[in-house]
């Protein structure tokens, strides 16, 4: 039986082109379109879909103030449909936190390249949501982000206080896709301001990717920023790949640095998980923590794989916590995982982790 898809769309001519990508596979439906929220709520009562692609500025009501309502009253799979604006990316972060699944760019309506090239994710990204595990939006405790002349004090519970070695030498490396923005917030924001560096690949565009970091940056009480080529990789900063290039990590005397390259996609990504992981194998061996989380797909297992095999030690995120339980499962079935946790856990295992390579020492 086909996935029965509503798309709510303001753009009649959007409608359209929607219907017709989608109609195009043939395990996907298209049973109703909707110009606004209002009409989209009778539709949902009468034709049931299994998934919603949902616009944000249409008349009637705002989408993120329908999302807010639908998943507090009937709690759906949603792929939104955004503008590559700062403001439509603010907006689409947004409602991946009020429990959207997934989200993409509106394709180029006056390039068929354009419309072409989105045809398979537009695809893809449905089928995902379909399957995606239904998440209830929770407002997260968060600590303000302390200010920059007070004195770092760990959380309670948390091994913080890493000495000079450990925060210039140990790495900490996370990979995510489909699910992952909220997943890597709350990882983040479980963490102390003083630690080892972080660096992490999101499968998103440029201008997501820029805002993500923001928004992060505004939550955590780590130092969240995109990652630059040549600069130096700092204690207490986590840096997000652009969504433009492929991030890797390069040693260098004294530490380590960024480097960005806008090379072909790995694994269909760009940036790739796999890049940035497969970087550390030689760059930072069994001194790298490689993380991964709820994605889509299998990018990021075999360059987990390597650093395990380089001494790494690994972790990948449960399948009842996952949106999206593929690349977790992916790295889990070929051995690259040490460890498997729920979500609420693994910022603390890192921690731990981290903590106790202060006991054993650090390993070259």
């Amino acid at each position: 039986m086909a996935i029965k898809v509503l798309i709510v769309d303001d753009s009649a001519l959007m409608r359209s082109l929607l219907s017709e990508v989608i109609n195009s596979a043939p395990d996907l439906e298209v049973v109703g379109v909707a110009p606004d929220p209002i009409a989209a709520r009778e539709m949902i009562k009468t034709l049931a879909p299994d998934v919603l692609t949902l616009d944000i500025e249409m008349p009637k009501m705002d989408g993120l103030d329908f999302l807010a309502r639908l998943m507090r009253l009937r709690p759906m799979p949603v792929v939104m449909i955004s503008s590559l604006t700062r403001s439509g990316s603010e907006a689409t972060l947004h409602a991946l936190e009020l429990g959207a699944v997934d989200f993409l760019p509106k394709p180029r309506m006056d390039s068929a390249a354009s419309i072409e090239a989105c045809r398979v994710e537009i695809c893809e990204k449905v089928r995902a949501a379909y399957s995606a595990r239904p998440r209830v939006p929770v407002k997260p405790a968060i600590a303000p982000k302390p200010l920059l002349h007070e004195p770092f004090e760990a959380p309670r519970g948390n091994p913080g206080g890493f000495s000079e070695r450990v925060l210039q030498e140990k790495l900490v490396l996370i990979g995510a896709s489909t699910g992952g923005t909220e997943a890597i917030k709350e990882v983040l924001c479980s963490m102390p301001a003083k630690m080892p560096a972080i660096l992490m690949v999101q499968h998103m565009p440029e201008m997501f990717t820029a805002s993500f970091a923001r928004r992060l940056d505004g939550l955590c009480q780590l130092r969240v920023k995109e990652a630059e080529h040549g600069e130096k990789v700092q204690p207490g900063t986590a840096y997000l790949a652009p969504g433009h290039s492929h991030l890797s990590v390069r040693r260098v005397v004294g530490g380590y640095v960024c480097e960005l390259a806008q090379s072909e996609p790995v694994n269909r990504h760009r940036p790739a998980v796999d890049v940035l992981f497969n970087s550390a194998v030689s760059q930072v061996g069994a001194n790298a923590l490689g993380v991964i989380l709820t994605g889509m797909g299998k990018d990021g297992a075999q360059g987990l794989l390597a650093l395990r095999k380089a001494g790494a030690w690994t972790i990948g995120q449960d399948q009842d916590s996952c949106v999206v339980y593929g690349m977790p499962r992916e790295a889990a079935t070929i051995g690259a995982l040490e460890e498997v946790a729920p979500l609420k856990e693994i910022g603390q295992r890192v921690l731990a982790r981290l903590g106790g390579s202060e006991r054993r020492g650090l390993r070259a």
